[in-house]
């Protein structure tokens, strides 16, 4: 008893036959390919997007800490809110980072 699928016709199909039927058998199946949109943004947009993302954060966590009850203010995450909105974030957002490659 021989393994494998019998020929089609008095042949074998070669490796190309083989591709080219398999590619005609999934001719109609779309092709979704999902790519990352690259950031063109430059390092000091970045940072200063990333500076303001941080002191948004800091305001709702800010809010989030008013809204608790008392009773749970001295639970871990009351402490950690409290850690978050104690940061001086003054500091981070007033560097100015370098250009660089002389467009100082």
């Amino acid at each position: 008893m021989t393994n494998g699928r019998k020929p089609w016709g008095d042949h074998a199909l070669t490796g190309a036959e083989r591709q080219a039927l398999y590619r005609a058998r999934h001719a109609a199946a779309p092709m979704v390919r999902y790519r990352r949109p690259a950031d063109r943004r430059s390092r000091p947009q970045r940072w200063r997007d990333a500076v303001a993302e941080l002191i948004a954060l800091q305001a709702e966590y800010a809010a989030w800490f008013e809204a608790l009850p008392e009773a749970t203010r001295d639970s871990a995450t009351g402490a950690a809110l409290e850690a978050i909105i104690e940061l001086d974030l003054d500091d981070i957002a007033a560097i100015t980072p370098p250009r660089g490659f002389g467009r100082d």
